[in-house]
């Protein structure tokens, strides 16, 4: 058998055996965080039994509890865990809103391109491969306004986090085009949260959190990134034809 047959068979095996891994390494890290009771923890009723504890640390420890902050938000997007919510105003309560929000901004991006880059790698080639034509079709009118589509589904909060992570890995668009409307869409909705942590102590459930005139507000501001989809679709119709 010559070197290039062996290369041929060797390279898919080699391919297989990594998404294999990586799958395995993703539904580990999950099954852990609930064998080991993590969702206990990410509870409102948690952060608040322990508030003075957590202020108390990251007032003697800044840069450690900043730095654990990060890793344990970017973790919990990684892994498509529920509690971002209750993170965000925990963040908010301890670092205030300026560096709350930019941590949690930075870390929910970091997480969720992370999760878009391992669910493309696992499953998005076979996706497309059973989608056929249909898929191509769906793919290629996404990607042509990937980014205005993107920062549509970050600013309406109607679209659930986890969700908006996992299904544009089935298209072709570029991660940097994801991260950077992951980035900038997530920018208001944060905000909010973290600016009610500051009166964590006030807060006694998430329902009805947020008032209807900010979720009206961000739902505008969705409206307004699909602005150059409808400019361009116009610009095409009216365009002459040759």
């Amino acid at each position: 058998m010559d070197d290039s047959t062996r290369t041929g068979v060797a390279g898919p095996s080699r391919s297989g055996w990594a998404r294999a891994a990586l799958l395995v390494l993703l539904v580990g890290g999950v099954a852990a965080f609930f064998a080991l009771g993590g969702e206990h923890l990410v509870t409102l009723d948690a952060i608040k039994f322990h508030r003075d504890t957590l202020l108390q640390f990251t007032r003697a420890h800044y840069v450690v509890a900043l730095a654990a902050a990060f890793a344990i938000y970017t973790g919990v997007v990684a892994l498509s865990i529920p509690g971002a919510a209750v993170l965000s105003l925990a963040v908010g309560f301890l670092f205030g809103r300026w560096v709350g929000t930019a941590l949690v901004v930075l870390a929910a991006t970091l997480g969720a391109t992370a999760v878009f880059a391992a669910a493309r790698y696992i499953f998005a080639e076979a996706a497309r491969r059973r989608l056929g034509a249909v898929g191509e079709r769906i793919n290629a009118g996404f990607t042509a306004n990937a980014f205005s589509y993107l920062l549509f589904l970050r600013l309406v909060p109607a679209f659930p986090f986890f969700l908006v992570n996992l299904a544009p890995a089935f298209t072709t668009i570029p991660a940097r085009t994801f991260a950077l409307a992951t980035l900038i869409g997530i920018i208001p909705g944060t905000f909010v949260f973290v600016n009610l942590g500051e009166a964590l102590g006030r807060i006694d459930s998430l329902r009805g959190l947020v008032t209807p005139q900010t979720l009206g507000a961000l739902a505008l501001l969705g409206v307004l990134a699909l602005l150059p989809v409808a400019w361009k679709r116009r610009s095409a119709r009216d365009a002459p034809r040759a």
